[in-house]
């Protein structure tokens, strides 16, 4: 309510005298296939009104404005078209506007084939600029998404939370991590193209949205081009096939479908071991009431099974390549992966529209249900199975802290050459060993989230004259979410030992203690979160000004329910814990100065609380409801400022941009060696800031008719704002005898302010041409430079328990300050070059569309990697010294690293 008073008097602020309005109308119509294009969506420059063309390709638009202004004509998969015309007071036909088909449109399959790539172990933080901005035009983020994207460039530094997805207006982001699951609907591109996407802190019809952007996907069948459409994919990146197919009904009654289907797979991708295993479906029925009312069904249905892969060390890396991956190896001569992630979470939704000339409503029911599970080995009282393990590697011997064993070392060398991968005959081998009396030494387990997601959600878009907007929406969405282990396969063994290896303590002192293959062990909870919002947003046009003013207001809940005892929480863990309730606001709000119809300035800014992300609420939800002490909302306060030109010939645009994020928290889980002790430990950081700031250039300049040339930069700079308290929680919690009294013990404060944040380059810098030939062929080539990417650091290793020497309990003699900061100094990873090659062409052979797409990325095949992040074993200033003294640190950082030369070629054929 505290938002109300503002928001009426933003309303009383935009109301103005009506002026007389001229008419602008014309008709979009195919240029290859002489046929009108319905649902095109036409826009006067200079103002954020938009308008769609019938099922004949017609527009009318009208307008008070005079003078020289743009009418920007775009519709999915053309080109878009700038008409200068000039406003006297009097109506205006533009006539027929031939819009040239775009060729590159299967741009989009290699953008997905780039980011459907996990960045670590534990999370999959796909690229901000993942799928969000395939609907956009705008020339730097695309560079982002289709170039900086394979190096995991993200826009401005953001994680991928920070976007907002919607489908049908019904919001997609999960509770569990704040991002959106594109792998829900990953191979359905012909049928998920229909999108619209509003850019950072702009205006957005269907909700408040995210700092990044929003992008709303509509799946209406009328809103898509009818026939059917075959393609057929190559590539060497995550898949290596792809076979689609889609048929949409014509439009020539009151109902339509659209039926879409998808097979992916690969037996290997670009990374050894990652197999690809995906099927998806789509089925979409409209039906027009009337002619303002219908409804729509949509189902979609996409399953995804792929191999997983892991960051190495620079040693492993000399060792065995940057294809390397230990998570697999043979088994009866066939490739076996240990980590593999599969995921199947079928959508259905409903919705209605209403739509007169002046309000749209969408309102909205949907369901979503299934899991997402995660398989790795486990090992217990055995031998680590990882190829990988620091004790089988060279550096451990070259390391000793007794003096370098060359011998040994040497032995580790060639061992790990002729052996790089899991034996999996030797886990069977030592589960049928008799002394174990059939007790699993090994097992293979799934880690699995049931979720069921329920949303319903009004969006209601009121034209209140022709230079005033209102928006306004109202949504409720709960997700009942079952988290738990599972036993895959017991690797020869006849049956499990259901105790926590850390603690020798049972995880279900209610349960039996030895499990079988199919059972749940090791944990099981469920996590509740709902949450209730709404949101008003003015949008007002004036002759030289435009403005907005949106607000948003929401309460979320989260409960966890233990379904497992566990022993060392036996008061702590089973049933339902105590409810977590967060209210939040946010405002936001933007202003336009049009100098002429081709040259304007916008400024924006937000500000708004949020709610911790549900992982980052409970300290280890897998063995009790213990909430993070003191858990408050996020803040974030962002602004940015643009300049637009636009020119028949030069286009750009130049913006700057400034985020705080404040108090948010974050969880680790890690086995950490310190001055207080050895034990496998989560580590709370609470009270964190961040900020983000930079510039982007985007530029593109028509040198002709056929040739384009593009100019993108970025330089930002995100960084650690302040020295967040950390505190560390015990696995031994709850014994006897732990190591901390209560299991945990406050570090006090990290001293990261100052360092980098791992988000990616953030400097990129690329040059693009083009060349379009009016035969439908075109080529271009992009020349990239990427620089300023850091390894993520070790936080713990930034607290004074650093500095203490576990034998004295004293400060190292040597841990001067001198010495500390040149250990601790963060690890700016190297600088690299992309150029990449793309090419398309298109033929209309007797009334049958066909086109190919072809791209080459990384050409000249350069070696670089695309993150890291420090290992927190050594938790010490006397082992980390003494670890750095070789040229291979025993627990040296991590890297992921990207491919080389990829290709990915498209054939499609409508009819």
């Amino acid at each position: 309510m505290r938002l109300l008073p503002l928001f009426l008097c933003s309303f009383a602020l935009f109301q103005v005298i009506g002026q007389e309005s001229i008419s602008i109308k014309g008709k979009l119509v195919d240029a290859q296939l002489n046929r009108p294009i319905p649902n095109g969506r036409v826009i006067l420059g200079g103002t954020s009104l938009t308008y769609e063309t019938n099922s004949e390709g017609e527009f009318e638009l009208t307008t008070p404005l005079t003078g020289e202004r743009l009418l920007v004509c775009t519709a999915n998969d053309f080109i878009t078209k700038r008409l200068a015309i000039q406003l006297e007071g009097t109506n205006l036909d533009v006539g027929t506007v031939f819009m040239e088909p775009d060729v590159t449109v299967e741009q989009t399959d290699n953008l997905i084939t780039l980011t459907d790539i996990e960045l670590s172990d534990d999370v999959e933080a796909v690229s901000a600029s993942a799928g969000l901005l395939q609907a956009t035009r705008d020339v730097f983020l695309n560079r982002a998404a289709f170039d900086f994207g394979q190096a995991f460039f993200r826009v401005r530094g953001y994680d991928s939370r920070e976007g907002k997805v919607f489908i049908n207006n019904m919001p997609m982001n999960k509770f569990f991590d704040g991002r959106p699951q594109w792998n829900n609907w990953g191979g359905l591109n012909d049928v998920v193209r229909n999108q619209t996407f509003t850019n950072g802190l702009e205006a957005a019809e269907m909700g408040f949205g995210g700092i990044l952007g929003n992008t709303n996907i509509d799946t209406r069948p009328s809103g898509l081009r009818p026939g059917l459409r075959l393609s057929a994919s190559a590539s060497n990146r995550t898949y290596s096939g792809r076979l689609m197919a889609t048929y949409t009904s014509s439009g020539n009654s009151d109902w339509h479908y659209t039926v879409s289907g998808s097979r992916r797979w690969a037996t290997e991708g670009y990374i050894d071991g990652t197999h690809y295993d995906a099927f998806s479906f789509f089925g979409a029925l409209e039906y027009r009431l009337n002619e303002r009312n219908s409804l729509l069904l949509t189902s979609i249905m996409a399953k995804n099974r792929r191999g997983r892969s892991a960051a190495i060390t620079e040693e492993v890396f000399e060792l065995a390549g940057n294809r390397y991956n230990p998570y697999w190896g043979y088994q009866n001569d066939g490739m076996r992966s240990s980590r593999e992630r599969d995921i199947f979470e079928p959508i259905l939704m409903l919705n209605h529209y209403f739509e007169s000339q002046n309000i749209q409503i969408v309102t909205g029911v949907s369901y979503q249900s299934g899991s997402r599970a995660r398989s790795r080995l486990g090992y217990f009282n055995a031998p680590n199975p990882d190829p990988t393990y620091y004790r089988y590697l060279p550096s451990f011997y070259i390391n000793n802290p007794i003096g370098a064993d060359f011998t040994n070392a040497a032995l580790a060398r060639e061992g790990f050459l002729q052996n790089p991968q899991i034996n999996w005959n030797n886990l069977y081998l030592a589960n049928s060993n008799t002394v174990n009396q059939g007790k699993a030494a090994y097992v293979l387990q799934n880690d699995i989230v049931e979720d069921a997601r329920f949303s319903v959600n009004s969006v209601a878009n009121i034209s209140m004259g022709h230079r005033f907007l209102l928006d306004l929406g109202l949504g409720h969405t709960q997700t009942n979410s079952a988290n738990f282990a599972e036993l895959d396969d017991l690797l020869g063994a006849d049956f499990h030992e259901d105790i926590d290896p850390f603690s020798n303590t049972r995880n279900n002192i209610n349960g039996p203690l030895n499990k079988e293959e199919g059972d749940v062990f090791s944990y099981h909870y469920e996590v509740e979160a709902t949450t209730l919002n709404g949101f008003v947003q003015a949008r007002k046009q004036f002759d030289k000004w435009s403005a907005f003013f949106a607000a948003e207001a929401s309460r979320t809940t989260y409960r966890r329910t233990g379904l497992f005892q566990n022993e060392r929480f036996s008061q702590n863990s089973l049933g339902k814990g105590e409810k977590v309730d967060f209210s939040n606001f946010g405002a936001k709000g933007g202003l336009t100065y049009k100098i002429t119809a081709r040259h304007w300035l916008r400024a924006q800014a937000a500000y708004l609380t949020r709610s911790p992300i549900v992982q980052n609420v409970y300290v280890n939800p897998r063995e009790s409801h213990e909430v993070v002490p003191d858990i408050e909302s996020e803040t974030v306060s962002s602004m940015d400022m643009d300049y637009f030109l636009r020119l028949p010939d030069l286009t750009g645009r130049i913006s700057g941009f400034y985020t705080r994020f404040q108090n948010a928290t974050d969880i680790n889980f890690f086995f950490v060696d310190s001055g207080l002790g050895s034990d496998f430990v989560q580590e709370v950081i609470t009270d964190l800031d961040r900020v983000h700031m930079g510039i982007e250039v985007g530029i593109e300049y028509q040198v002709s008719p056929a040739v384009e040339l593009s100019l993108v930069a970025n330089v930002g700079k995100y960084l650690f704002a302040n020295h967040p308290a950390v505190t560390i929680n015990f696995d031994t919690a709850g014994q006897e005898e732990p190591i901390a009294p209560e299991g945990n013990i406050d570090l006090g404060l990290a001293n990261i302010k100052g360092y980098r944040l791992a988000q990616g380059p953030q400097k990129a810098v690329a040059f693009g041409v083009e060349y379009r030939d009016p035969d439908y062929w075109w080529v271009g080539a992009t020349a990239n430079y990427l620089a300023n990417n850091y390894a993520n650091i070790s936080t713990i290793t930034r607290t004074q328990s650093f500095l203490i020497d576990p034998e004295t309990g004293q400060r190292f003699v040597d841990a001067t300050e001198e010495n500390v900061a040149k250990l601790l100094q963060q690890q700016k990873l190297d600088d690299f070059y992309l150029l990449n090659l793309v090419g398309g062409k298109s033929w209309l052979i007797d009334g049958t569309y066909v086109s190919i797409f072809a791209s080459i990325n990384n050409v000249f095949e350069a070696t670089f990697r695309t993150g890291g992040y420090e290992q927190s074993r050594n938790g010490n200033f006397g082992q980390l010294q003494q670890d750095n003294l070789r040229n291979n640190p025993t627990f040296a950082p991590k890297y992921w690293y990207g491919y080389g030369r990829t290709y990915f070629l498209n054939v499609a054929v409508s009819f």
